[in-house]
């Protein structure tokens, strides 16, 4: 899932919805307030924004996507072991939100019924994007498996986050490490039930069967056509 820049009319709105979102949450009287602010002509606005406030939280969301990739890409990870890159891509993640109220208020919004699956997509995306560059080559059910579990690992992480009053987030980057530690002791058990010659009977017929599952295929330029990558 590539990371594309924000469409500076929208980045001037969602600079402009920041201040108000404590107050008003992702709301519509947040938006106007930033629609007013900035000047930008309403019809405009509706074109960069179809849903309003829904919208701007999506593209908060996903400026700390961005800027959680360049960390991962400017540090050297090549002397850290596997579970201490996708621990240090959390902690990046986390580093790059700029307004813990406004992921808060983010949180409440994607909770909701009909917000939901936004949330759910944009979870996974930051999954896809931390696998990604981590250069993961996963091509069988392993693909789903690896962004699914960290799917998880980071949305309770940034749940943890929120009530967290440590200094420098200590208890959130301890809380990390242990996540990561409980994945692997799954991980490592699946693998003693693979090697358990008395349990092939039953983890050879799945094993085929998860075999054909295949990964999605990735247009190699999403700039051409027939590709398709979700509005900013």
């Amino acid at each position: 899932m590539p990371t594309t820049p924000i469409d500076p009319a929208k980045a001037a709105l969602l600079e402009a919805i920041l201040p108000h979102v404590p107050f008003d949450g992702w709301s519509q009287a947040a938006y106007d307030a930033s629609l007013a602010q900035t000047g930008l002509n309403p019809d405009h606005a509706r074109t960069l924004c179809p849903r309003g406030a829904l919208d701007l939280a999506i593209a908060y969301h996903q400026q700390g996507d961005t800027a959680m990739v360049a960390a991962m890409k400017s540090a050297d990870l090549r002397t850290m072991r596997y579970s201490e890159r996708v621990a240090f891509a959390l902690r990046a993640r986390i580093a790059a939100i700029t307004d813990k109220e406004a992921v808060r208020r983010a949180t409440a919004l994607f909770s909701l019924p009909h917000h939901a699956a936004d949330g759910a997509r944009l979870i996974w995306g930051t999954a896809d994007l931390i696998w990604d560059t981590l250069g993961d080559t996963a091509t069988d059910v392993n693909w789903y498996t690896k962004r699914a579990t960290l799917s998880g690992v980071y949305g309770s992480t940034i749940l943890y986050w929120l009530g967290d009053d440590s200094a420098d987030d200590l208890a959130t980057n301890d809380y990390i490490d242990r996540r990561i530690a409980n994945v692997m002791q799954v991980e490592k058990v699946k693998a003693q039930i693979n090697a358990n010659p008395l349990l092939t009977p039953i983890t050879g017929p799945l094993n085929r069967l998860l075999g054909a599952i295949k990964a999605p295929a990735r247009m190699p330029n999403p700039d051409l056509p027939g590709s398709w990558t979700a509005p900013r």
